[in-house]
This record gives C-alpha cells, structure tokens and sequence, in this order.
C-alpha cells in the first residue's frame, strides 16, 4: 500500500516556493485542485501554512523534483518509505466520517436485503451503527423509514469489499466471530484412525497382530527369540567358511 502524502497542503506551499514545477504537476502531487495551488502561488490560500520539505520528511528526492522540473509532462512519485510501520488492529465499531454517517440507514438497509445472513454485531462492524438503529431499519421503524435507499456501503466508502465479503464468508458458513480464533486441524493417531474406520487395534499384551494384517497364517504365530538368533548364527558361521 502507498504511504500517503504528509501534509499535502504544507508540502504544495514548499514546492511553490522552492522548486519551478507547474501547478498542475504540484496539484497532481499533493492531490490539489490547481487553482487552489495557483492561490497558494498568489498568496490567497494556506498564507499562514509554513511549508513542509518533502525531501526531509523522505517523501522525495531532489533527483524526482528535478526530473520533474525538465518534463512539465512528468508526474512526481512518492519515495518508498524506508520504514513500514505495521497497521494496528482495529477493536471495536468502525469509525464513520461525520460526512458519511448519514448514509448508514442506507448501507444498513441494503446489508438487511442483501445478505439478511448477517448478524447484527458484523453488521455493526461494518457500518459503525448500534444494534437499536439495525432494527428501526429492518422493522421499518426508523424515523426515516420511507425516504430510505438500500446502497452498498462499499460505494458509500463505509466498510472495504474485503472487509465485506469475509463478514459474508463467516456468516454462510457458520464461522467464528472476528474475536474468536478458529478452531486448528488436529491429526489424528494411528490408533484413533483405526478406531474411526472400525478396525480393532490390538496391542503387545493381546500377543497378536492388528485385526488387518493379511500376511499368512505361520507369520502371525509367536516366534520364540532363542530361535531366531541361533538361526541368525548359523547362517553367519556359514557365510564365514
């Protein structure tokens, strides 16, 4: 996953004052709309931003800036980041934007049609909702019941399709909750093997050999170890002479 932009808007003040890029290349960057970057340039936007190095903050090279600086075409690339820090788990109801949180009635409303195999609690994980809100919707006792639109919550930018579909996953197969681990394969031992397939298992003690062995009849007799070895000796004397 690529590292996003620290401070773009500081890091677009920078490039205007340091650097000959055009606005649209520093726009393209910092993910700015390039009037916004031409106001910057005039001084009618961000006047009391300091600006950011990106070359200090390692999110570019001098090398990049100046390549870009000889092909208005060019694009600039962010520098890979020489330390990668793991994402921490996330615990608890999905965090929903203020902008977004108006949409959740909708998202719940499509996950209940679409996929009424969902629990409320995945479905709370998905959308940052409450157990209360799910069921005004699914009973039609929301306040807003009837200005409602089922939309998929991976559209509305509530919950990632991967986060989705392994919610979809866990519930068509009866599997565990996000907290509980699943259970691990276990081999199983030889003798437990043959007790599940119905063979008995005989052991030392009984004097006989498991219930499935074919060889004939005088190689399942009890030998006598004195015999053996006495023959193992002659044929060894033999060998000698």
């Amino acid at each position: 996953m690529t590292q996003p932009l620290l401070m773009p808007k500081a890091t677009a003040v920078w490039l205007v004052d340091n650097t000959a890029l055009s606005f649209e290349q520093i726009a393209a960057f910092c993910t700015l709309h390039p009037l916004e970057v031409q106001g910057i340039a005039d001084g009618d936007v961000a006047g009391t931003i300091m600006g950011a190095n990106p070359i200090q903050n390692g999110q570019l090279t001098r090398e990049e800036i100046e390549k870009a600086e000889s092909n208005p075409n060019y694009r600039l690339k962010l520098s890979e980041p020489k330390v990668r820090v793991a994402t921490a788990k996330r615990k608890g109801p999905r965090y929903t934007p203020i902008s977004r949180r108006n949409e959740r009635p909708n998202a719940i409303k499509w996950l209940v049609r679409n996929h009424p195999e969902l629990k409320d609690a995945q479905i709370m994980r998905l959308v940052g909702t409450t157990k209360s809100t799910i069921d005004s919707v699914r009973e039609s006792t929301h306040w807003n019941a009837a200005n409602l639109a089922a939309m998929d919550p991976v559209t509305l930018g509530l919950c990632s399709q991967i986060d989705l579909d392994l919610e979809v996953r866990r519930a068509s197969k009866g599997g565990p909750s996000i907290d509980e681990p699943e259970e691990s394969t276990m081999l199983m031992t030889a003798e437990e093997a043959l007790a599940r397939s119905g063979s008995r298992v005989y052991t030392h003690e009984d004097g006989e050999f498991a219930g499935n062995d074919h060889r004939p009849a005088e190689a399942q007799d009890d030998f006598d170890a004195d015999s053996v070895f006495s023959k193992l000796k002659s044929i060894q004397t033999d060998t000698d002479n």
